[in-house]
């Protein structure tokens, strides 16, 4: 805890989310109230103890920080059919566990929605004056006219506004201090503050096709490429400055925002059908001619200019455009001389992106819309191009009112939206659907988009003798209902008592469609869903469990079972087949060409299913302490023991044998693991490291072409271990206990990486490189920020990295991303040792995160 001089404190919580609390008072009241409460044995046994804490007086909650700690597990996976798969985790203990599913992109809280008389094919909003805190009216243009909503207390159609309504719009804004302009098909309207309006028509039967504008300047171009410059003059009349001819037809244009103290912004972007840029001049001494050119990849559908305060490069200009491909093509406009350099390209999705300026807290961002909404802002001096948890939207501007100052409004379909955007900075965000035990494993049905979890807790008491004795307790001591079991967690029972459950949750509708709580203190400790043979049943649930577990002074129990549930009700309901007892706790249960391969204490055992319970097929009990994983590929089953790493197996089914044939020769204590591929399995230990086992290519290759699979070596023993040892081709050190490791891609179309969840609540990636060239640039980014940018902590970085083992193969990413953090100098000098420029060091660090997410 931390008390703050401002008057605040900071809780940061072990489970669940962290909270920030202001002090109301000082508890200087004469009248403390108090509840206690003894343990009591009684002739029935043990009895549950309950007392009444008292509601928060003195301090008040004014926040909290979202915090997925613990990590029990983690799957990704895409069950909404989104763009980009979500992650779902199971977190927290007890009554405050949860399961989040992690979208990534940014939060979005949706203000109003209300239906249109027609589709609209763009919005727009206009203050009636340069100096007004709010806007004043919504412009929406339909296919053949334009709508006026005018911004009070409510949002409702205005006639008297002096914009022509029977006309589609092409741009719409304030124009001089406080005249309207409307631009359409046909012509130029300009509405001056006094109501009298000038109207430019287009010459012959041309008709205009983009436009671009600022505060003082307009561009329009006209069919066939022709463009019109106008300026505002002194008396706020637009006078027309310059007229020029493009080769063809011009497909989008945007004029750079006018400077501090300047009459006039000096460049013009234009994009033409031959997919080349071209910055033009709007200087009276070279106006119109080009300055510099840029080809790009396809059609550039849209341009926008602007600067972005606190970025990357200071007081600088930057053009966007985004190109018919669905990609945004980012580049830096020298103020000077208009040249540009440093471009960057993202892909943002199968839709062209199309480009809006918009406020975000005090700064100007950009909204880009593609197949789905992003935000390209600044944060924390770094410019984040992040997508919005939102679908998708065909046109959107920046919306300020008096109940809502900073957010934007969007048409999408029929509907006109009006939504703010949450927690910036952020590179998830989070739904969380409160669980009712501590939750152990999950699986996921990805055919009915369901999950089964299983949950359990030591010491507990079941729901039903919970409620029981908690009225019992209440009603005799006459009191109202105590507060939240979440805050004050539930009473304490005896530690040999578990009370556990199995749930399947629909996560679209965050609905428990199935609970079934385990009686007599049986405890579910792993799950695995299996497909047996026989057809007959379909796909089935396997559930370990153990009765009466107890750790201490020794671990003993009563039985170990495995449960095997039929799915009912299109898989939202779980019907029980039969449960085989089993000698020890089932921690691992995997499916294994149409079997069940179990992990019971340190043997390996295959199943098959009975009538009445499941049918030992074969097993060995050669592990040398406790099974805690398995995986199986092809025919090869990759087994976890809990302190002495992974173990290849193999299985014979003409001999219906299961053997060894190779082992790790450094002692890991496993929490978590992944099968990378046919050689290789990515595993963490409990002191924080995450390593990668590999089979020699050889070792391999010889296992595959021996007839008998290796048998023969493993059966003349060596040293009690198997006859080959794995290699560990990657070593690094977290520094916090990894729970889960998934091999998964992020965005669509990106490589596969390993994303891991640790517990203390963070998610990391780690990324395959794929070019020499590229390790070579990062291992030397990398120390050169060792020596030049220590650890705040005076800690040496590569003994950090090294704290068990030395890190083999391994660039931290985060040490890399802090140069952008590092003075301008100490920049310039890494780059000159890297021959590279800052600029290209930056752009090297944004394609790297770019492939992760």
């Amino acid at each position: 805890m931390c008390v703050l001089k401002s008057g605040f404190l900071f809780a940061a919580s072990e489970f669940g989310n962290h909270a920030l609390y202001q002090f109301q008072a000082i508890g200087e009241d004469p009248d403390v109230e108090a509840s206690s409460a003894t343990l009591m044995e009684t002739e029935e046994g043990f009895q549950p103890v309950f007392f009444q804490p008292r509601g928060l007086k003195n301090l008040v909650r004014i926040d909290q920080v979202e915090s997925l700690m613990p990590i029990m597990d983690m799957k990704i996976f895409n069950l909404f059919d989104e763009e980009t798969p979500q992650i779902f985790t199971l977190c927290g203990r007890g009554p405050r566990s949860s399961l989040r599913i992690l979208r990534p992109g940014l939060a979005v809280s949706e203000m109003a929605v209300s239906q249109l008389p027609g589709v609209p094919s763009a919005v727009w909003t206009v203050k009636k004056n340069a100096s007004d805190e709010f806007d004043a009216y919504i412009v929406v243009s339909f296919t053949n006219a334009t709508l006026v909503l005018s911004i009070g207390e409510t949002v409702e159609e205005v006639s008297d506004s002096g914009f022509l309504d029977t006309t589609p719009s092409l741009a719409v804004s304030l124009i001089g201090d406080d005249s309207l302009m409307q631009v359409h098909p046909n012509g130029i309207r300009h509405i001056r503050e006094d109501g009298r309006i000038n109207e430019w028509r287009t010459p012959g039967k041309r008709t205009i096709v983009k436009v671009g504008s600022n505060r003082l300047q307009v561009v329009i171009a006209l069919s066939g490429g022709e463009l019109i410059y106008f300026e505002v003059d002194m008396t706020g009349q637009l006078m027309e400055v310059e007229k020029h001819e493009m080769s063809g037809d011009v497909a989008c244009l945007d004029i750079a925002p006018v400077p501090e103290g300047r009459q006039r912004s000096r460049f013009l972007a234009v994009g033409t059908y031959d997919n080349i840029i071209r910055i033009l001049s709007l200087d009276p001494d070279d106006c119109m001619q080009i300055l510099s050119v840029q080809s790009v990849s396809s059609i550039p559908v849209q341009a926008s200019m602007g600067g972005e305060d606190g970025a990357d490069h200071p007081a600088s200009l930057f053009l966007n455009a985004g190109l018919q491909s669905g990609v945004l093509f980012r580049t830096v406009v020298d103020m000077v001389t208009g040249q540009l350099s440093d471009s960057r390209s993202r892909f943002l999705g199968l839709r062209a992106p199309k480009l809006f300026s918009i406020a975000v807290r005090g700064r100007r961002a950009m909204l880009c819309l593609s197949s789905r909404p992003w935000l390209g802002y600044i944060h924390q001096g770094h410019f984040l191009l992040t997508p919005l948890s939102y679908e998708t939207l065909e046109y959107a501007a920046s919306f300020s009112s008096d109940q809502c100052a900073e957010g934007v409004v969007a048409v999408a379909g029929d509907a006109l939206r009006i939504f703010t955007i949450e927690r910036l900075g952020e590179t998830f965000n989070e739904t969380a659907i409160p669980l009712r035990y501590t939750p152990r494993k999950f699986v996921i049905q990805p055919k009915r988009k369901l999950l089964v979890i299983v949950e359990s807790d030591q010491g507990a008491y079941t729901a039903e003798e919970r409620e029981a004795a908690k009225k019992e307790c209440f009603e005799a001591a006459d009191k109202e209902d105590p507060l939240s079991d979440e805050q004050y967690g539930y009473p304490k029972a005896e530690s040999d008592k578990w009370v556990s459950c199995i749930r399947v949750l629909d996560p679209r509708s965050a609905t428990t469609t199935c609970l079934l709580e385990l009686q007599d203190s049986e405890a579910a400790f792993s799950v695995c869903t299996v497909n047996f043979h026989d057809k007959e049943h379909g796909a089935l649930l396997a559930v370990g469990t153990a009765k009466g577990l107890q750790f201490w002074p020794k671990k003993t129990l009563a039985a170990g079972f495995i449960h095997i549930y039929k799915f009912v009700d299109e898989g939202r309901s779980l019907e029980l087949l039969h449960k085989t007892q089993v000698e020890g706790v089932p921690v691992a249960l995997c499916q294994f060409q149409g079997r069940l391969l179990a992990g019971i204490g340190s043997t390996l055992r295959l199943y098959d299913l009975g009538k009445k319970r499941l049918l030992k097929k074969c097993e060995n009990k050669l592990f040398p302490n406790t099974i805690t994983s398995i995986q199986a590929y092809r025919d090869r089953i990759y087994v976890g023991d809990i302190q002495e790493s992974f173990h290849f197996c193999k299985y014979r089914r003409d001999e219906n044998q299961l053997y060894i044939f190779a082992d790790d020769s450094v002692p890991r204590w496993l929490t978590a693991s992944q099968h990378v591929d046919f050689d290789t399995m990515a595993g963490a230990d409990k002191f924080g490291n995450i390593y990668f086992a590999r089979l020699p290519q050889d070792v391999s290759d010889e296992i595959e072409e021996d007839p008998t699979g290796g048998k023969i070596k493993w059966e003349q023993g060596k040293l009690n271990g198997a006859p080959n040892k794995v290699e560990e081709i990657v070593q690094f050190h977290v520094g916090d206990v990894v729970s889960s490791v998934q091999k998964a891609s992020l965005i669509p179309g990106g490589g596969e990486c390993i994303i891991y969840g640790t517990m203390m609540g963070s998610l990391g990636a780690l990324l395959p490189f794929n070019s020499r060239d590229d390790v070579d640039f990062f291992s030397h980014l990398e120390m050169h920020l060792r020596q030049d940018h220590p650890p705040l902590c005076g800690r040496d970085h590569m003994a950090y990295r090294s704290s068990y083992f030395p890190v083999k193969d391994v660039i931290d990413g985060d040490l890399c991303e802090q140069f952008p953090t590092l003075p301008i100098d100490v920049q310039k000098k890494i780059a000159d040792e890297l021959d590279r420029t800052p600029g290209e060091i930056l752009k090297k660090l944004e394609e790297v995160r770019n492939k992760i997410v």
